[in-house]
């Protein structure tokens, strides 16, 4: 008889198992987007297997300045790379290539993140490695697809940014276009593109079948336009910069002045600035039929603002923090030292180390998603070619045919 599941679900959070332990993904990846999004994956258990051509010094993360801790060890390479394995193989060779599809046949998917129209010319795609593993998930991160009059084009994040509009969004008004201050589309693609990694695993062990899955740069992009884009489709409205990143309808939603700084408030429920108002000492302004509604605010916006303005600018940041916690949504506006500082976040244990065998611990943020029961692994990104010879052990290759393969430079 079976256990309950109750039972089942205690002795899987008691074991500490993590979500995706026994998934293993072949990544042929490099920089930002894609090694983000299986790093994901890689802190939720999944064997995630780095393929690197050491030949041309593995992953050009690695050589991404200015910060180094060693040679082929940059602050970048280990900030997206942590709880992998490395595979160093010459994939052009026939060797290399027989290598791959060893691990082909022992994996559930294969991903990368190249130009759009190479995975077809590296024999990548399902159609080239569905005979060996009919199972395998082939997942494909480039700039513009795979597909199109583009599929050949390199292409970044900040180039995304301008064209899908971005720019036009943020900042100042009369200040020339600006882009995020970090590389958000490359960080929401490789998002994207674990989902849909998971969602190929588990149609392939359903169906039995395996499949190709595309995610590109410009279509996440594009479809993070969201509301905006539906004014504009289905209204004509074309959104632009408002003063302070304020919200574009709603009000108050942006940026204010306190007595020592900025103050960023969001009362994007009207039962906010309700409860609000007495805490300014403004109770009045909750019936004022300037300020009421969020329909009236709007219409007033300028002059409610400047109200707003000289109510803040009577206390400090930290002090108007201390009146607002927990019935006004609001942050203090702090740099990247301060943000990681912060005492919410060493409160929830949201930097950790990050195991290396030679600098020792290397504080990073830890992953975003919390499994309950299991502690996430935490082990600093490997070394180029550092687990050649555990997963080439793991795929039946004896120590002979791996000296071999090491000696002919195949493999590092």
């Amino acid at each position: 008889m079976n256990a309950p599941a109750s039972e089942i679900m205690a002795d899987t959070l008691q074991s500490g198992l993590q979500p995706l332990a026994g998934l293993r993904i072949v990544a042929v990846e490099q920089y930002g987007a894609g090694p983000f999004g299986t790093q994901q994956l890689a802190d939720l258990g999944a064997e995630v297997i780095k393929i690197e051509n050491h030949k041309d010094g593995g992953d050009v993360g690695r050589h991404v300045g200015p910060y180094f801790f060693g040679p082929e060890d940059s602050h970048f390479y280990e900030a997206f790379n942590r709880n992998k394995k490395s595979l160093g193989v010459d994939l052009k060779s026939a060797e290399g290539r027989a290598v791959l599809e060893r691990l082909v046949a022992s994996a559930d998917v294969v991903f990368n993140n190249l130009r759009g129209d190479l995975p077809a010319k590296l024999g990548l795609d399902y159609a080239s490695l569905s005979a060996v593993n009919p199972r395998i998930v082939c997942a494909h991160l480039s700039a513009y697809g795979r597909t199109g009059s583009r599929a050949n084009w390199p292409g970044y994040d900040y180039l995304m940014q301008a064209e899908a509009g971005y720019l036009s969004l943020t900042g100042e008004p009369e200040a020339p276009p600006s882009r995020f201050g970090l590389s958000i589309i490359d960080f929401m693609t490789g998002t994207t593109a674990a989902m849909a990694i998971l969602a190929g695993v588990v149609s392939a062990r359903a169906q039995g079948v395996g499949r190709d899955y595309d995610v590109s740069l410009f279509d996440v992009a594009l479809s993070n336009l969201n509301y905006v884009a539906e004014w504009y489709l289905n209204g004509g409205v074309t959104v632009g910069r408002t003063p302070r990143s304020g919200h574009p309808s709603l009000t108050p939603s942006q940026l204010y002045t306190t007595q020592d700084g900025w103050i960023f408030i969001m009362c994007n429920k009207e039962k906010f600035w309700q409860a609000m108002a007495p805490l300014i000492g403004r109770p009045e302004w909750a019936s004022d039929p300037r300020y009421a509604t969020f329909k009236a605010r709007l219409e007033n916006r300028d002059a409610f603002n400047a109200d707003l303005d000289a109510v803040l600018a009577t206390r400090t940041t930290n002090e108007w923090m201390e009146v607002f916690a927990g019935k006004v949504p609001a942050a203090p506006v702090l740099d990247v030292g301060q943000a990681l500082e912060n005492p919410f976040v060493r409160e929830q244990g949201r930097i950790i180390d990050f195991a290396h065998p030679e600098h020792g611990a290397l504080p990073g943020v830890a992953a975003a998603v919390r499994a309950g029961g299991a502690a996430h692994p935490a082990k600093a990104a490997p070394a180029l070619g550092q687990d050649t010879d555990e997963v080439l052990a793991s795929l039946g290759f004896g120590a002979p045919e791996i000296a071999s393969l090491r000696e002919n430079e195949i493999i590092r």
